[in-house]
């Protein structure tokens, strides 16, 4: 049986980790979904997998669409976490953006991309 959860053990919240994902973190791209991860390596204190999820207030102006954009992401990440495991690893730092000012009309259109991006990865 799989695990769809997403516990608050797995969410990215701490300052301190997210500054350090922007120091030494390597960014990737593929369509609208842009992400950027730490692997663990000696030396730096990541003990377990976080994720976290980021929509520009300067794409969306309303904060309606950005919740929903962030929903529909984590969503993603929640269904699909198996497949990004995967590609990325079990000790991973991860923040995922979208990079486009236009909605997507559905929640299948967020995970293609998502899709995409982890089998980029895999490559």
């Amino acid at each position: 049986m799989q695990n769809f959860k997403y516990p608050t053990a797995e969410k990215l919240k701490k300052n301190t980790e997210i500054s350090l994902l922007f120091e030494k973190g390597k960014w990737r791209t593929c369509g609208n979904l842009r992400i950027i991860i730490l692997k663990n390596k000696p030396g730096l204190p990541i003990e377990s997998g976080k994720f976290g999820v980021s929509v520009s207030k300067r794409y969306f102006k309303r904060a309606v669409h950005r919740n929903r954009l962030k929903r529909l992401l984590r969503e993603c990440y929640r269904l699909n976490k198996n497949l990004f495991r995967e590609a990325f690893g079990e000790k991973t730092l991860a923040m995922l953006f979208w990079v486009s000012s236009e909605m997507p009309q559905k929640y299948q259109d967020v995970e293609a991309e998502f899709i995409k991006l982890c089998e980029a990865q895999k490559k």
